[in-house]
């Protein structure tokens, strides 16, 4: 990524408020909500000492913390949300042990200082990398008997296992659990009461988080009065709809996409009162079932572009006028103005600003269309941070939500003309959060007449009718899969009806903060998986977020190695049917695997201001595939650059992958040293000189194995033994504390 700057020095760090996220989800229009603000209290309103907390923390956890003192713990800042006056309170740690560090936080809620986040790195986690100490099974029941210990009771269940056991990570990070809860009542899941457990593969728990606690006297329907769950079962079957989507799935580690069809539930349908048997959408009950939106495009025509292109300096210009703020305590900064391409491949001026007074300073950043000056992303924080140094009432809801849309619409209209009519007026309902004061709307992109999961308009405006946020997310696309090549509506209702059950839950309904009756709610779960779909063409079913670990292939002393590459997308094989683990890797295929391992390295547009814009190769340029991995194996001392050319598909020789390990360990100059090493292998007089000091580490270290005590220097190196060495390379890397991830 190119830029062209002006101001490039920032002042201070910047804040990124992300108003809208652009990720696909189950929902056609996911409206992404502003996380919660916390209002800091000073230290003389504090109500407990640091040895009140630590006492409550060593309560919490006897035993396991007896090697921290309490000069180790430093006390956090007490704060509490606007909605909740509960005080809150935070403690953190922080200590050297044999030069490797461990530190950690607790925060506690309330007068009884109840637990509500735990984080914990401890220094032994080259003890959880691969192969895991423990099963995912057994650190389920970790995380269980962490629950009871600290929260008490049984009043918790395990809720669905929605996530690939095997994450997208480097070697050198160990291997993490991560497990959801949900608080019960008369043993029925609360929906907005989740608790997350992490468990290392060693089986220490390093995580532990909740929703914020409620403290006031909630009531919960009689469970004794719910409907027949096979009756409503059949009601909801009866009434079915589907809705014919476009579904872009994103590697985000290449940029590549691709479109498919997918048909999914209606999302106007949310459940069924277990009570009254009214159906929940997503603007409370209805006696009747929600019917289908018709699409409605903002405007049926396309309207003319903002403007014919601008410079950097234009761009300043229209961010002084829509950022200008009427407050003599705060001073507008605009600190950079950069030229850059966002991951949607957009030609984008992103301008970085602050808002400075006093005690401080807020910023965040815009970004405007190159071609266009449109807006393709603004969040106002002027309102909430005024409301902090000014004492500003909070506002109040003086728009109807249809005035609020027509406002909408009409900034759409003003600021992002050029994209208008690529999407239809909001199918589901809008959100009022009283916090900000402000309605949130979501304008879905319609392509062949049908909406796009994940590309959407997101408007929020303010009560007092001014423009909060606007987010375009729109993608490029060479070509869409005909809507003609799908399975029937019919049929796809009748898959849908036999992947369908009800989960009965508690739930809150609206936002009101003043409302604290849980309601029982039956609510349909397909496959008893929250974010599958079906395939429109195939009629198969598929996961949003991929689907558990499998055995892809076989081998017989590389097996387990080569699988968790796989899994992990570390090692990309297209054929595992035909894969054969002991055939010869390339050296480029090898550099690749290597990299994936130690380091990550991000391939696509999204990524390519923080990646290399170096050429050391004559035959592997920025557009080649290869171009990130040999870059960084370049810059980090793994590869040498003293060539032309690097021979991407000769076969690596063992010898030569030695040298690769050493390197990467950072003991280069060690291994130089090639007159002091004696090689206690049968054919070391096959070893070339150069690469005798590095075969004798790697073997002394056990990186790479030999065979009767030969060690094949010239051989070539297969799949399986690059699987099981580049595992052992990581743990040793994690152990030396040597950090690649860079």
């Amino acid at each position: 990524m190119k830029f062209k700057k002006i101001g490039v020095i920032l002042s201070s760090s910047a804040l990124t408020f992300g108003m809208f996220a652009s990720v696909a989800n189950a929902s056609t229009t996911t409206i992404g909500q502003p996380a919660k603000v916390q209002i800091q209290v000073a230290s003389t309103e504090t109500v407990f000492s640091k040895n009140d907390l630590i006492k409550r923390f060593r309560t919490l956890f006897p035993d396991q913390f007896d090697f921290l003192s309490n000069s180790d713990f430093r006390v956090e800042n007490s704060f509490f949300y606007p909605e909740d006056d509960t005080l809150r309170y935070g403690l953190s740690f922080f200590k050297t042990i044999d030069g490797k560090q461990v530190n950690g936080n607790i925060g506690f809620v309330g007068e009884n200082l109840e637990i509500e986040q735990f984080y914990y790195q401890p220094s032994n986690e080259a003890e959880a990398l691969f192969p895991a100490k423990v099963s995912k099974e057994e650190a389920k029941k970790i995380a269980t008997d962490f629950i009871k210990n600290i929260l008490g009771g049984d009043d918790f269940q395990l809720e669905t296992d929605v996530y690939n056991y095997y994450p997208n990570q480097i070697l050198t990070e160990p291997i993490r659990y991560s497990f959801s809860f949900a608080r019960t009542e008369n043993q029925v899941s609360i929906s907005n009461q989740t608790i997350g457990v992490s468990v290392l593969g060693n089986g220490e728990v390093v995580s532990f988080h909740r929703n914020p606690v409620e403290l006031e006297t909630s009531t919960f329907d009689d469970l004794k009065q719910v409907l027949d769950k096979n009756e409503v079962l059949k009601k909801v079957k009866e009434n079915l709809a589907v809705d014919l989507q476009y579904h872009i799935d994103t590697d985000y580690r290449t940029g590549d996409r691709q479109v498919q069809l997918v048909y999914q539930p209606t999302t106007k349908l949310q459940g069924v009162n277990a009570l009254s048997g009214k159906w929940l959408t997503t603007d409370g009950y209805s006696a009747d079932f929600p019917g289908k939106t018709k699409i409605e495009k903002i405007t049926a025509d396309s309207l003319p572009a903002k403007q014919n292109g601008i410079t950097l300096e234009e761009a300043k210009k229209i961010a002084e006028q829509l950022l200008a703020i009427k407050s003599d305590k705060v001073k507008l900064n605009i600190q950079s103005i950069d030229e850059i391409e966002n991951q949607n491949g957009q030609a984008v001026i992103s301008i970085q600003y602050m808002y400075e007074y006093a005690s401080g300073g807020t910023g965040t950043n815009l970004e405007l269309d190159k071609n266009t000056g449109e807006i393709i992303q603004y969040s106002d924080i002027k309102s909430g941070m005024l409301e902090r140094i000014e004492d500003k009432p909070e506002k109040e809801k003086t728009l109807s939500q249809k005035e609020a849309l027509t406002q909408a619409v009409k900034y759409i209209k003003e600021w992002a003309p050029s994209n208008a009519h690529h999407y239809a007026m909001p199918i589901e309902e809008s959100h009022f959060e009283d916090r900000q004061g402000a309605y949130y709307f979501s304008f879905p992109r319609i392509v062949n007449g049908i909406t796009v999961i994940g590309d959407q308009i997101g408007v929020s405006i303010a009560s007092d009718g001014s423009l909060n946020s606007l987010n375009v997310n729109y993608q490029e696309m060479e070509k869409w899969p005909s809507i003609d090549e799908v399975i029937s509506e019919e049929d796809a209702i009748a898959t849908l009806k036999e992947a369908l059950s009800l989960k009965l839950n508690y739930m809150k309904q609206g936002n009101n903060k003043d409302n604290h009756h849980y309601d029982l709610v039956y609510s349909p779960v397909f496959n008893d998986a929250d974010l599958s779909f079906l395939n429109a063409k195939t009629g198969e079913w598929g996961s949003l977020y991929g689907g558990e670990n499998s055995t892809a292939i076989s081998h017989p002393w590389a097996e387990e190695e080569l699988n968790y590459l796989i899994n992990a997308k570390i090692l990309d094989i297209k054929d595992t049917k035909n894969f054969n683990g002991d055939a010869s890797v390339s050296k480029g295929e090898a550099i690749k695997i290597i990299m994936n391992s130690l380091t990550y390295i991000y391939y696509g547009r999204d990524y390519g201001g923080n990646e290399n814009t170096n050429q050391t190769f004559d035959n592997i340029d920025a557009k080649h595939p290869l171009y990130q991995s040999v870059e960084r194996a370049v810059e980090m001392g793994i590869i040498k650059g003293d060539s032309q050319s690097f021979d991407m598909d000769a076969p690596v020789k063992r010898e030569e992958l030695a040298a690769w390990y050493i390197r990467a360990l950072g003991l280069e100059q060690a291994a130089k040293q090639s007159s002091i090493y004696k090689l206690d292998i049968v054919d070391a007089n096959k070893v070339q000189k150069e690469y005798t000091g590095y075969v004798a580490l790697a073997t002394s270290l056990g990186l790479l194995k030999t065979d009767q005590n030969h060690f094949n220097p010239e051989r070539e190196a297969t799949y399986a033994e690059l699987a099981v060495s580049i595992i052992k390379l990581a743990r040793e890397i994690t152990e030396k504390g040597r950090g690649l991830n860079y």
